[in-house]
Parts: C-alpha cells; structure tokens; sequence
C-alpha cells in the first residue's frame, strides 16, 4: 500500500502530543478522521514525536516513537506552523 506522512496534534486531559502518523496516499482510510473513526484500532502509532504537558511550564519531551490509546484522545487534527490561521 502507498503510503504518506502526515504531521497531527493530539490532546488529551494531560498532554498535547505531535508527531508523525502514516495513512494511506488515498482511498480507504487516507483522511485523519476516517483513520481515528476506524473501530479496529485501540492505539495509534506515532514517529518523531513531542510531548508537552497541557498546561505548558515545561519542556517538551521527545520520543522516536509513541502508541497512543485512541480512548484517550480528545481533540486530534493536522499540524500547522501558524495554528491553522491564516495570518
């Protein structure tokens, strides 16, 4: 299968995790949601990965990779430089 590279955020009660996920170049399962929405899965494997707590005052922790529980995701959504603005 062909596969991308796309940057994602996620957050949980604790932790705002970004890092690297691989979904199909396109068809089934080629968007985030469809990816998060697949019954299947109970963790989501992430590469270069940083985390930070949610209330910042920290440094960022990184990791080569991460499995996050699915269950504990609360807001998930693609990576952008500026925030998803369009400044």
């Amino acid at each position: 299968m062909d596969m991308r590279t796309e940057k994602v955020v996620f957050e949980t009660d604790r932790h705002v995790i970004t890092g690297d996920i691989h979904l199909p170049r396109e068809g089934y399962r080629s968007r985030l949601s469809d990816f998060l929405n697949h019954g299947e899965i109970s963790f989501i494997s992430l590469v270069d990965v940083e985390i930070q707590p949610i209330t910042g005052g920290e440094e960022p922790t990184h990791r080569a990779f991460v499995a996050v529980a699915r269950t504990h995701v609360k807001l998930a959504y693609p990576f952008s430089v500026n925030g998803g603005r369009e400044d």
